[in-house]
């Protein structure tokens, strides 16, 4: 699945110089992650935003929000935004903040070391 290339370079700059965020190839898109931590990404032209399960209820009532049903069920704790939702450089960063404030929020994860 192609992913949205502008959404890719504003996420990039968002995320700019910072040594502890990572990009990977994930769920057909692109994985944004933060201290080891899966943060937000893109799949196709939707944002990919892991909110954490306080705010999840409270995101799906957001207009342009809507369940992340990647798998066919719900993640919880996982929203996929709409293009509509994230036009706008202040918008995509309110996603953006709320989804790194949960992933901080988490224990620190290991780093996976290759033999």
């Amino acid at each position: 699945m192609a992913y949205d290339p502008g959404l890719e370079e504003r996420l990039r700059e968002y995320f700019h110089g910072r040594p502890e965020v990572e990009v990977k190839k994930m769920f057909g898109g692109l994985c944004f992650m933060v201290s080891n931590h899966m943060c937000c990404g893109i799949v196709g032209d939707m944002l990919m935003a892991r909110v954490g399960p306080d705010h999840y209820a409270a995101c799906l009532r957001k207009k342009h929000a809507k369940e992340m049903d990647f798998t066919g069920k719900a993640m919880k704790g996982m929203i996929y935004v709409s293009p509509e939702g994230i036009e706008n450089d202040r918008a995509l960063r309110m996603w953006v903040e709320l989804c790194e404030s949960f992933v901080l929020s988490l224990p620190p994860k290991a780093s996976k070391v290759c033999d």
